[in-house]
């Protein structure tokens, strides 16, 4: 079939859209997704593991520290060594979700997962630790790579949006609360857009930017970490600049969907910055309304409640006992 539809997309000059080109998300079979259901849960093992598993390998810088995480995240971790003994691979597995009636657990490599959660991929994302100073010039060297990021070609430019998806998970796992499940929700949409086909520069300096911000927010203390509104409202301006110097990339090297999925993070990201303002303002009133301050006061006497009035702005200044009182 997929000979077929290349054949078809010569002869009628279409589009080529081959599906073997390691970019798109490894989604659940229907089994995984039916096993999931009978034991209520939201998600699927294989969907639970490429979460935990990409936000390990974006914030570790070595392999011992990103197999720590995933045993710190809960996760059970199978080594696999070469004849030397040297490491070359990994499984991973949920507690508690086994086959053969129980008697083993359900293991997923790295590759299985992702392509690029392949041990060796996921090597290429390590990085030396940067001081938690430098988190005060995060914003500055987002706005530096995306700047690089629109001029990068083909391979250069491959792995700085790679260094940019790491970027934006770590932020996601670093974010305030009230925000973190939509940024989380903005990295998810730009996976695919992480990933592209063919080879990769693994020392651009738009790619060293995005990892240095990366750990910067990764090993700055917490207190320092949020800094507010502003602090997350500027992260996020040159995070949205980042995004859009990857939409043109990709757009220039004719990747249609990792375009999409760039603009599907854009416009999450926007989102991001707007809802605390809008859910404040409508907070006040009803707080207002349901704790009106006549009612904080002291009890009225038991007789002489005048009667009800018709409510204006008249000459009464002061409170009488309340038209709640009168019913």
């Amino acid at each position: 079939m997929h000979t077929a539809a290349r054949a078809f997309e010569t002869a009628w000059d279409l589009q080529p859209m081959s599906l073997l080109d390691r970019t798109a998300r490894r989604a659940p079979v229907t089994g995984e997704r039916e096993k999931a259901a009978r034991r209520g849960l939201a998600e699927s093992a294989r969907e639970s593991l490429q979460r935990t598993v990409r936000e390990a390998a974006a914030r570790a810088t070595g392999t011992t520290d990103f197999l720590t995480r995933l045993r710190d995240a809960g996760l059970r971790v199978r080594e696999h060594h070469d004849e030397n003994g040297a490491l070359d691979g990994y499984a991973v597995a949920l507690p508690g979700d086994r086959a053969d009636r129980g008697s083993r657990p359900v293991w997923f490599s790295g590759r299985t997962l992702a392509y690029d959660l392949s041990l060796p991929r996921i090597r290429e994302r390590f990085h030396p630790t940067v001081a938690p100073a430098d988190l005060a010039l995060a914003h500055t060297r987002i706005r530096e790579a995306a700047t690089l990021l629109t001029r990068a070609g083909r391979t250069e430019g491959a792995g700085d949006v790679a260094a940019l998806g790491d970027l934006l998970v770590v932020a996601a796992a670093t974010a305030p609360t009230p925000v973190r499940d939509q940024i989380r929700a903005a990295a998810a949409a730009f996976e695919q857009a992480s990933r592209t086909p063919g080879t990769r520069t693994l020392h651009g300096t738009a790619r060293a930017h995005f990892k240095a911000s990366a750990q910067a927010l990764e090993h700055a203390p917490r207190t320092a970490r949020g800094g507010g509104a502003p602090a997350l409202l500027t992260l996020l301006a040159a995070l949205v600049e980042a995004i859009e110097a990857a939409t043109a990339w990709h757009r220039a090297q004719h990747h249609h969907a990792q375009t999409r999925a760039a603009a599907l993070l854009r416009e999450a990201a926007t989102l991001t910055s707007t809802p605390p303002p809008t859910r404040n303002s409508r907070t006040v009133p009803r707080t207002v309304r349901v704790t009106p301050a006549a009612e904080r006061g002291p009890a009225p006497p038991a007789t002489g409640a005048p009667a009800r009035q018709h409510p204006n702005p008249g000459p009464h200044p002061q409170p009488g006992p309340g038209p709640g009182r009168s019913r």
